[in-house]
């Protein structure tokens, strides 16, 4: 397209052409790729610093993608470049047991409290895929109840019905799934407390297990309505159907620990990762003493990894634990930037005209281009404004603001952002909504 050109430098243009020719799509992530900007090769990232990354062709950008939100701390903190420094010296993989995987289950038990024991994997969706093996396992039944939209990683029972990257691309259900997988797959729309109250009272005899994000972070950000996490879990549990939180956005997203504890609703089993590996692949699960000892070697439930407690991601992961509850301000300091960032959007749009719906929790935004009141399902974020959307992201590109490229996206902060980018970023807002205006 013709905008295309303008979203990246020449030296990121070759390298996609090149990877264009290497790899399947020239990414290795379909959320990387510009298809719903409209097209065009990505800026290709040399190195990151702070609230900031730099690209190969020497612009620097304000990151608001945090690695899809696996970043709290900010890039390249050099508490965590020691912390791996130091671990990487006494080895980079062990294949065998260590002391640092027992430190960090010993410090998730104290903040999960869920969590009387703790299995680790190396990313989120392995975390989710054998959660739901485990409550299977544990209810002897089949059927995998989730809601409409939320992405809960890249396995086969989860991409029916699936958010981010997949809709960004039409994808709400992956090729290749077979009819089996999909037959004990029930979707239901989130925020409808009535709808999985119907189900579950008619067929919930078959459900193991009811997988949900407390607070959605894949179909931008989506607060669950009152009542509803509770209402689910109550149904949940008056069929024996266990309830899983999938907190491995919200996680140290919003408290220093799971949001669960904020929300007040409990689940039976919990999935964690993205922001505790300190940026390295990490994952993991916990439950009660009597649901974990189905997993092998205790029990029948098996699951294994070459990478699970890598000594590296469990280094990371502790010293992000210890930043973490060193700064006692950082929550408040996030929410207070969010606060002012999401403001800042509403009366730019406001003075234009522009219709727009701002969420905002702490330190996580997320914009949809709609005149209706407020987004509160994956049906509301479909309805939104893709066009305008492209538009708004391509201008803020241009001026040097990194926006998450998907309306199912959430833009994150981290430690290290502070007043000055955020009012940047305000200024680059103004401007951007003009573009959506003019259609640029």
């Amino acid at each position: 397209m013709a905008h295309a050109d303008i979203l990246a430098g020449p030296v990121s243009e070759a390298l996609y052409r090149r990877a264009l020719e290497a790899i399947t799509g020239g990414v290795n992530s379909p959320s990387r790729g510009m298809e719903a900007l409209g097209g065009g090769a990505p800026p290709f990232i040399e190195r990151a610093e702070g609230a900031y990354l730099y690209d190969v062709d020497g612009r620097a950008y304000i990151d608001y993608v945090q690695a899809f939100g696996a970043l709290i701390l900010g890039h390249a903190r050099p508490e965590m470049l020691r912390a791996l420094d130091e671990a990487s010296r006494r080895g980079l993989l062990f294949g065998a047991c260590h002391p640092g995987e027992v430190q960090l289950a010993e410090r998730l038990r104290q903040l999960f409290p869920v969590c009387e024991k703790v299995r680790f994997t190396a990313s989120g969706t392995e975390a989710v895929m054998t959660a739901v093996r485990l409550a299977r396992a544990a209810t002897g039944r089949r059927v995998l109840v989730k809601f409409e939209g939320s992405y809960h990683g890249h396995f086969d029972a989860v991409l029916v019905g699936a958010g981010s990257g997949a809709s960004t691309l039409g994808l709400d259900e992956s090729a290749g799934i077979p009819e089996g997988i999909k037959a004990d797959v029930v979707t239901l729309p989130y925020n409808d407390a009535p709808a999985a109250e119907r189900w579950l009272e008619a067929h919930g005899r078959d459900a193991a297990c009811v997988l949900v994000e407390p607070i959605v972070g894949n179909f931008g950000l989506v607060e669950p309505v009152p009542g509803f996490l509770e209402r689910v879990a109550r149904a949940a549990r008056a069929v024996g159907a266990l309830v899983i939180f999938d907190e491995v956005i919200t996680a140290f997203r919003f408290r220093p620990g799971p949001v669960y504890v904020e929300l007040g609703v409990e689940p039976d089993i919990v999935t964690f990762g993205k922001i505790l590996g300190g940026g390295l692949p990490i994952g993991g699960y916990g439950a009660r003493r009597h649901i974990m000892e189905l997993v092998a070697p205790a029990g029948p439930v098996y699951q294994d990894g070459t990478w699970a407690g890598h000594p590296l991601s469990v280094a990371c992961a502790l010293a992000t634990l210890d930043l973490i509850g060193q700064d006692a301000g950082l929550y408040r300091r996030l929410d207070d930037l969010g606060r002012a960032l999401a403001a800042g959007v509403r009366d730019g749009a406001a003075r234009r005209g522009v219709p727009l719906v701002v969420h905002q929790r702490c330190g996580a935004v997320s914009l949809f281009f709609t005149s209706e009141p407020d987004v509160r399902d994956f049906s509301g974020v479909r309805r939104t404004d893709a066009r305008a959307f492209a538009r708004f992201v391509r201008a803020m590109l241009r001026q040097g603001i990194l926006l998450p490229p998907s309306p199912y996206e959430v833009w994150f902060l981290s430690a290290a952002h502070t007043e000055r980018e955020v009012e940047r970023t305000i200024r680059a807002v103004d401007a951007a909504l003009e573009a959506v205006l003019d259609g640029s």
